[in-house]
């Protein structure tokens, strides 16, 4: 029998690419739709931010229980199944009348599907399928949230410049029912599915027996110490000064400078090449460099971009281009160190699992800021005041780091 050219195993990781690239591009569809539907029905920044807002926290605290659905009913039916309720939930949304149907739709039906699809899903494909070039595979996943960013963005601005915000719509629901196919064809839920063994598989490699934490006696573990705070807290902030912030908030925030929707896309898109840059380095920074050290330096950029940023939005044109490229670079960075960190507090069998409580916390600040600068700006008329202080959280975040090191805040190991 000849030998396979290549391992079902790259199928999988491709497949699963798609999937986080389509549940990014939904997740971004609500800042291209803010400004349409703010003329149309009529509803204020802060009732729009607050439907992305659900959306954002589902999409976190999801995460950490998405693997155990997996793990007793299957990855190609809990995925193909969340594809299939982002498919129908977006599609129902061209028929929204009144705003608890877009708090439904966009919030907590979307939240919900897209909550399958955050990174636990990219670590139960590489620990199932890959026992050789995991860190590759995961950073090629990882990199899968700003591609998709990157292709979608800039598309659907176009489409609602053109055809209106219910064609884009479509756009995004007809690659959620499209995609929920070729899920139901090709993926597979482990490698014997298809009778092979993980890629790299190494026959003579001692079974790991050690007992690992599930998912809520690992956060009750993980919370009596002071390092699981540290990591969780600076993730709120990331998570609040990225996509909750930025990435749902920079589209309306140009227009009100006069900048069009198709010009922000596009700041968006040119932040997710650089974030594809910003995370490759900042994996590589971390096998040499101190994590405590590397995020002070990300955490201390980030606040000082936000902080020049209103003033960067008033001359428009280069200005916002540097800008893009910096917080494009720094957007995700923080993802290996501080995954880094968590692994040498916690240990490597628990690092994925506090992990994804760290990453929920993430999504809770991400939350946060979507619906507060939508209040901001509906109360006060400009998002100046949710910049600044964003900036201002940043900056404290990074100095948090060094005093951590000095205090021995976030010890190698955790007992």
């Amino acid at each position: 029998m000849p030998k396979a050219r290549y391992h079902y195993a790259w199928v999988i990781a491709a497949v699963t690419f798609l999937i986080l690239l389509t549940a990014a591009g939904v997740r971004a569809t609500p800042s291209v739709l803010m400004v349409p539907l703010e003329k149309e029905f009529g509803w204020s920044r802060s009732v729009i931010s607050g439907a992305v807002a659900v959306n954002i926290a589902l999409f976190g605290l999801i995460g950490p229980f998405a693997a155990s659905l997996m793990q007793r009913w299957g990855l190609r039916r809990i995925v193909s199944l969340a594809l299939a309720l982002l498919a129908c939930a977006v599609a129902l949304s061209t028929q929204m009348k009144t705003s608890w149907h877009l708090m439904l739709l966009w919030g907590v039906l979307t939240g919900a599907g897209t909550g399958v699809m955050s990174m636990v899903l990219a670590a139960v494909v590489v620990n199932r399928w890959f026992d050789a070039s995991r860190g590759v595979v995961l950073g090629a996943l990882t990199a899968a949230n700003a591609t998709g960013q990157m292709i979608f963005l800039p598309l659907l601005a176009r489409i609602v410049e053109r055809s209106g915000w219910r064609a884009a719509t479509l756009v995004t629901a007809s690659a959620a029912a499209i995609l929920s196919v070729v899920v139901i064809l090709l993926m597979r839920n482990s490698p014997a599915d298809v009778n092979a063994k993980p890629y790299g598989w190494d026959p003579a490699a001692a079974p790991d027996n050690r007992p690992r934490l599930a998912a809520i006696p690992a956060l009750a573990w993980a919370s009596k110490h002071p390092t699981f705070w540290i990591l969780a807290g600076s993730f709120f902030v990331c998570g609040a000064s990225t996509n909750g912030l930025i990435g749902t908030h920079l589209i309306p925030a140009c227009h009100d400078y006069g900048i069009s929707e198709v010009h922000a896309a596009g700041l968006l898109a040119l932040m997710g090449v650089f974030d594809i840059i910003g995370t490759t380095a900042s994996g590589w920074l971390t096998d040499r460099f101190s994590s405590r050290n590397l995020l002070f330096i990300y955490y201390a950029i980030r606040g000082l971009s936000l902080l020049f940023l209103p003033a960067t939005l008033a001359r428009g044109g280069d200005a916002l281009t540097w800008f893009a490229f910096f917080y494009g670079l720094d957007w995700v960075a923080t993802v290996p160190p501080t995954v880094r960190l968590a692994t040498e507090a916690f240990g490597r069998e628990n690092a994925a699992v506090v992990f994804g409580w760290v990453g929920a916390a993430h999504q809770l600040g991400a939350a946060t800021a979507a619906f507060g600068a939508g209040t901001v700006r509906t109360e006060l008329g400009d998002y100046r005041l949710a910049f600044l202080a964003s900036g201002a959280l940043c900056f404290t975040t990074a100095f948090v780091f060094l005093l951590g090191r000095k205090r021995a805040l976030i010890p190698a190991t955790v007992n």
